[in-house]
């Protein structure tokens, strides 16, 4: 059985190119010319489209941290004003839609309560994204399937067992699973990529890998493994100011990442045998002899 899902105009699977994510996130600290500017550079890299988040603060931020000061770029205020003002509303998604369809790139975002999963249906998106702190919100999870749209679930923070659970809620139906490590940056032996293998024996769905570590050497392991989407979050500096920007690459770095991906799956082939017409000088000049037997399947008939 192939595995894909149609995301917008693409399939995204078994014998499809990798789909590959440049993640915002809130890396825009709540100004739209800088998610504008993180938007170009994921054009330029040739990403298939970028994410944002999304929450409800008042739904979001604990009672016990709301009240928590914090210093930010608006100066030294409580964790729940921060929250507000990081967040954007419908004015700047509307502008970030047209900005997106002008550039040709897909957008979605992740959606952290049920309010914000109506909020991005408005804007008829090509998917909703469940974030791994989600995982275990059953009913952010019922919310999002009865959207009727193709599911991103993020795995992590979470033990196989609470994934499995939320993968027979949600059902594997237009359902692509990513492998995740939470850590910010993570270190690479806590990556754990064998689980992409995992994944993909154990549910009939496309699995990808969203990545938090430092470098782009194990994220192209990834696609080795068989990711066929891929997520890493982008900044326009790593040093600017915010939670996520250590972790994220800088558009010199998601420029190579996705030249080096495009190599990788390329040279991946289709693991079938055979003797390429390139070779054939060489081996009318080097092989002595041909009498080793063929044997099995692979006798010629």
């Amino acid at each position: 059985m192939k595995r894909e899902v149609k995301l917008g105009n693409r399939l995204v699977g078994d014998g499809h190119p990798v789909y590959i994510i440049a993640e915002i996130g809130i890396n825009h600290n709540g100004d739209l010319g800088i998610a504008k500017q993180l938007i170009d550079a994921a054009v330029e890299a040739g990403c298939d489209a970028v994410k944002f988040q999304k929450r409800t603060p008042e739904l979001c931020v604990p009672p016990d941290q709301r009240d928590k000061m914090r210093h930010t770029p608006w100066g030294y205020v409580t964790y729940m004003e921060y929250r507000e003002r990081i967040e954007f509303g419908q004015d700047e998604f509307s502008e970030i839609g047209d900005y997106c369809q002008e550039n040709k790139i897909d957008w979605m975002a992740s959606a952290w309560d049920e309010p914000s999963v109506d909020f991005l249906e408005k804007f008829d998106p090509i998917l909703h994204k469940v974030p791994s702190a989600s995982l275990t919100d059953t009913t952010l999870l019922k919310k999002m399937r009865q959207q009727k749209r193709p599911i991103i679930l993020s795995t992590g923070m979470s033990e196989l067992g609470q994934i499995e659970v939320a993968v027979e809620l949600i059902g594997t139906e237009d359902l692509i699973l990513t492998h995740c490590t939470s850590t910010y940056p993570c270190p690479p032996e806590e990556l754990n990529l064998k689980m992409i293998q995992t994944l993909i024996e154990m549910y009939p769905c496309p699995v990808g890998y969203s990545g938090h570590e430092v470098g782009l050497p194990t994220t192209i392991a990834a696609v080795t493994l068989g990711a066929c989407v891929i997520e890493r979050h982008i900044t326009l500096d790593r040093a600017m100011w915010g939670s996520d920007q250590a972790a994220s690459v800088e558009p010199g770095g998601i420029r190579k990442l996705v030249k080096y991906i495009r190599v990788v799956e390329e040279a991946l082939g289709d693991g079938v045998k055979t003797v390429y017409e390139s070779e054939r000088p060489s081996l009318e000049k080097l092989r002595r002899a041909d009498t080793l037997p063929i044997r099995g399947r692979y006798q010629k008939k």
